[in-house]
């Protein structure tokens, strides 16, 4: 059998896989994870996570979830196998619909890549979704040697290219001639491609049986592939991952490496909110690469090769990296089994590079301004320990206190008495939890107030934290809305799904959510001081405000008095 009637014939088999479905329009495809988590809803916050408990527990008591009650019920609902080749499988039944999530969570994102290449992974997430040797394709034996020509000659032209910009005005004749000739072969090889592209195959493959919620996300500590389709779709859902994980096809890259820059453009440069965090950000991590921004910078953005993307697949997307969790109308026994047959072929990656770089301790405050056409805003940010830190609980506690609700500190403070703010909140784990991050406090000023004012009251509530007790009914209140969290919570298949694996990758084990309620309880007053006291510090906090272009005045011109908290 040659190459080609294989391919043909795998193909041929998977689609025989399928029986007719009812066609679902739902369809996106997007990348979220260069959002600002204060600015959106928080994705990795304790507080919602525990709602999963409540999707499992389907009506039981809540305190029933905690560690100190374990719910065997619980315990035995979620199923968990891993393959020979470290591929994780977490499984819970839920048989109310036909229907099965599943979320398939990599413990790879911006915090893994190297200098010169920002951007690979969410660029690598783009390419996922381009297929694989038999799905995206009408013929990838002829395609191949196509695509290998383009990569050649498209990184030869980003390097002369990147040469001549550099040279200016000096540049010779023969110089602008040979990128000319280059120019002229790179497109004629990107349309002998396009040839042989069937655009978006996987995704309408997965819409023409049902499937609902095509979706993926790259974070700084993870990046997310989602769907939801009926259960008995499963067989199609294990022949597309296993081979998107096994034999993916980096086609189209040199324009989807465009859509990234036009993405970077629209969310960074181009927007006031995404600008300010991602200056705030690099301004309060000089070492770490979490002051690097997950979507890249543009110019390395430009130098990605398919070569270096090739090889970022190779390091970090291997089964032994991957989580995946299957919620909704299963047999666990028959989804071990397909997995095992499917992606259990699928040889296990080399261990991947240790992150080693720490950021530094902080000794001084450090401000920045950034100049847009925009309303004022404002971010200040604490660096703090991160998840599994007993510290770290308590500034859940504390982001809570201050900004959950409309009765919380901050907002009752600074938008309802003294009307200083349009909006106020907090996030207690900007931007990952991989390693030590940031308690985070953004504010949009309201007009004619300024920044320093906002700045001024937010370090009244702050010193507050410290020197007041927090008083038991607020603490009362965040048990409270923590517990109305899980009834109006993650009920659905894909929100469990999503948690469980979420969990997995970033703790090591699901089970760390079982302590999650526990460990938050047990915060008493006396922490809550002693966090805020150690640091919500001036040397330790970074400001930074988005100043109105051509405002004439600096709003961050503060006295000592002002801003010493």
């Amino acid at each position: 059998m040659t190459t080609r009637t294989w391919l043909v014939s795998r193909k041929a088999s998977l689609i025989t896989l399928l029986t007719q479905g009812r066609v679902i329009v739902d369809h996106s495809v997007s990348c979220m994870g260069n959002q600002s988590p204060v600015l959106t809803a928080r994705c990795i916050s304790r507080f919602t996570i525990c709602a999963v408990l409540m999707a499992l527990s389907l009506g039981f008591d809540v305190n029933v979830l905690s560690a100190a009650s374990p719910s065997p019920s619980f315990a035995d609902r979620v199923i968990e196998h891993r393959l020979a080749n470290g591929l994780t499988i977490l499984m819970v039944e839920r048989h109310q619909t036909p229907v099965v999530s599943i979320n398939i969570t990599f413990a790879v994102g911006g915090i893994n890549e190297q200098v010169g290449q920002t951007g690979i992974a969410h660029l690598y997430e783009h390419m996922a979704f381009k297929g694989t040797r038999i799905v995206g394709t009408t013929d990838y034996e002829k395609e191949k040697p196509i695509l290998d020509e383009l990569a050649i000659v498209g990184t030869e032209l980003d390097l002369q290219e990147r040469e001549m910009a550099a040279k200016g005005a000096t540049a010779t004749a023969d110089e602008r001639a040979a990128v000319e000739s280059l120019q002229k072969r790179f497109l004629a090889l990107q349309a002998q491609a396009a040839q042989y592209v069937v655009g978006n195959e996987m995704a309408l493959m997965y819409q023409r049986h049902g499937g609902v919620g095509l979706n993926a996300s790259t974070g700084k500590d993870l990046t997310r592939y989602m769907i939801s389709l009926p259960s008995n779709r499963l067989p199609l859902w294990a022949a597309i991952e296993s081979d998107r994980m096994a034999n993916p096809v980096l086609r189209e890259f040199y324009k989807e490496r465009g859509v990234v820059m036009e993405e970077r453009r629209l969310r960074n440069d181009d927007s006031p909110n995404g600008l300010l965090f991602e200056t705030f950000t690099s301004a309060a991590f000089r070492a770490h690469g979490y002051g690097i921004p997950t979507i890249g910078w543009g110019s390395d953005i430009l130098s990605l090769t398919p070569a270096a993307t090739e090889v970022f697949f190779k390091t970090y997307y291997g089964p032994n990296r991957a989580t995946i969790a299957l919620v909704g109308d299963i047999n666990p026994k028959e989804v071990i089994a397909l997995i095992e047959q499917t992606f259990g072929k699928i040889p296990a990656a080399p261990p991947a590079p240790p992150l080693v770089t720490v950021e530094p301790e902080q000794r001084g405050e450090r401000r920045v301004e950034v100049e847009f056409d925009a309303e004022p805003a404002i971010v200040i940010g604490y660096h703090k320990p991160t998840l599994g830190h007993p510290d770290d609980d308590v500034c859940d506690v504390i982001d809570a206190v201050l900004s959950d609700g409309l009765t919380s500190r901050l907002h009752q403070k600074l938008v309802r008495e003294k009307r200083l703010a349009v909006s106020v909140g907090s996030d207690a784990s900007h931007p990952g939890v991989r390693a030590p991050n940031l308690f985070v406090i953004t504010a949009t000023p309201l007009a004619p107030h300024t920044t320093a004012e906002v700045e001024a009251a937010i370090y009244e509530e702050v010193e507050r934290l410290k020197q007041e007790p927090v008083s038991a009914q607020e603490l009362d209140k965040v048990l409270n809305n923590l517990d109305a969290d899980l009834v109006r919570g993650l009920r659905s298949n894909s929100g469990l799904a999503s948690q469980l694996a979420l969990y997995q990758a970033l703790a090591g084990h699901w089970r760390y959510i079982l302590t999650s309620r526990d460990k938050v309880a047990k915060v008493t007053a006396a922490d809550v001081q002693r966090v805020a006291a150690q640091y919500f510090t001036r040397s330790n906090r970074t400001v930074a405000v988005l100043v109105k272009k051509g405002s004439g005045k600096s709003v961050t011109a503060m006295s000592i008095n002002e801003v010493q908290p």
